[in-house]
């Protein structure tokens, strides 16, 4: 197992809640302090530190405990003379995320439990001969049976599946993902008809704003503000400032690939000319060659480049390039002091990195007194299918009283 990846947390409340929703207010304040603790914390230590009787406390962790958020873990020392006290902790049965991923080279699925453990990743290559709607979920909707079966054989229910898309998203519609030759798909709808028989709540967003929220659970929230750039079916960015992912006004934001780096450049399916997507996305480094069958095109890519093909070296220098204009413009107006190169970037940074790092050095006006780091994504290519399931996980995080409603009704059990 991987170590934990903490999605985010919200600071405990000082004070009880005195309203009319005070139980479920209250079951969050006691769990938000529970997942805070950077040990197992006992009933005592949680009386103290929220205000709430002890009565009051032991009757919420029952709750807790009885609908697999929280476990005993045998006893802990708070300080305070006597014997150690029982330990309680974020169960890593009961509730769990399913993500989905659409990448350049193939689909994704992983299950993350609700201690931020990745408990299964599967990934089936595919060239996409049929990119249709219907038949690329379709196989997605496989690989979601098999994520939820492994997940029920580890004591873990699916609560949420959230599909991550190479394009700009609204409610559920792709409006956009030329690679794939998507245009207004309703790929939430689709899903949800193909995995029916789960019964499971979807939702759809673009794949470099989940990755981007990957990255910042992964690093334990103290990288707090960066640019995430996925390369890959297209080129997505997604902007994390002051711990906050940055959407815009529709969701749309972060459609790197189509920065104009070249005014008078190569033309682009999307109409323009000389955006990003056509000198530094993984169809223009293969250029006329395409990757063998069988073959990713990372790994194409990388096997000409080690063994010094000149075509391919002169495409990645001309990528990273490209990449580098494109995002001085960026920062020069985000001003982030952290690139992250995820997707397939990931597995080709040594040969972007530094291209990239000159144009932004010359470029980005602070750059002489604030460095702007460029280094590759922690989460490399799983970046977007694990931000997908700590996502949909993360619901229950904020809002546990939910899940403990679901449990309580029989009809709704999984």
């Amino acid at each position: 197992m991987t170590p934990p990846i903490r999605p985010s947390s919200p600071q405990p409340r000082a004070e009880p809640a005195r309203q009319e929703s005070l139980r479920t207010l209250n079951i969050e304040l006691v769990f938000r302090h529970i997942l805070a603790a950077a040990r197992p914390i006992s009933r005592t230590e949680l009386a103290s530190a929220t205000g709430l009787t002890r009565p009051t406390i032991t009757r919420i962790v029952e709750e807790l405990i009885a609908g697999q958020l929280v476990s005993e873990v045998g006893y802990t020392h708070d300080g305070r003379a006597g014997r150690p006290r029982v330990g309680l902790t974020v169960s890593d049965k009961g509730p769990a995320g399913l993500g989905l991923d659409i990448r350049a080279d193939g689909l994704a699925a992983c299950i993350v439990d609700l201690t931020g453990t990745l408990r299964h990743l599967a990934f089936t290559p595919t060239t996409y001969a049929d990119p249709t709607a219907p038949a690329v979920l379709a196989d997605l909707a496989r690989m979601a049976d098999a994520a939820v079966e492994a997940a029920a054989a580890a004591d873990l229910t699916v609560v949420t599946a959230t599909l991550a898309v190479p394009g700009p998203v609204d409610s559920g519609l792709v409006r956009s993902a030329p690679a794939l030759g998507w245009r207004n798909v309703d790929a939430g709808a689709l899903l949800r008809d193909a995995t029916a028989h789960l019964d499971l709540p979807i939702t759809v967003d673009n794949e470099a704003n989940l990755a981007a929220l990957g990255e910042l659970y992964a690093s334990d929230n103290a990288l707090s503000s960066f640019v995430y750039v996925s390369g890959g079916l297209g080129i997505g960015a997604g902007i994390v400032l002051d711990g906050r992912l940055m959407r815009g006004m529709r969701g749309w934001s972060g459609e790197l690939g189509h920065v104009t780096v070249y005014p008078d450049g190569r033309p682009c399916p999307c109409g323009s000319r000389g955006c990003l997507q056509t000198y530094a996305s993984l169809e223009a480094i293969l250029g006329d060659e395409p990757a063998p069958a069988g073959t990713t095109p990372e790994t194409a890519i990388t096997i000409r480049a080690e063994s010094g093909q000149p075509e391919t070296l002169a495409a990645l220098d001309t990528a990273g390039t490209a990449l580098g204009v494109a995002l001085s413009d960026t920062l020069n107006i985000l001003d982030s002091d952290t690139v992250l190169l995820g997707g397939s970037f990931a597995l080709l940074a040594s040969w972007l990195t530094d291209r990239a790092r000159d144009e932004i050095s010359r470029r980005v006006l602070t750059t002489d007194w604030a460095p702007v780091s460029v280094r590759p994504a922690l989460l490399g290519p799983d970046g977007a299918v694990i931000g997908a399931a700590l996502t949909s996980i993360d619901q229950i995080r904020q809002r546990p009283g939910i899940w403990l409603l679901r449990q309580a009704a029989p009809s709704n059990h999984a």
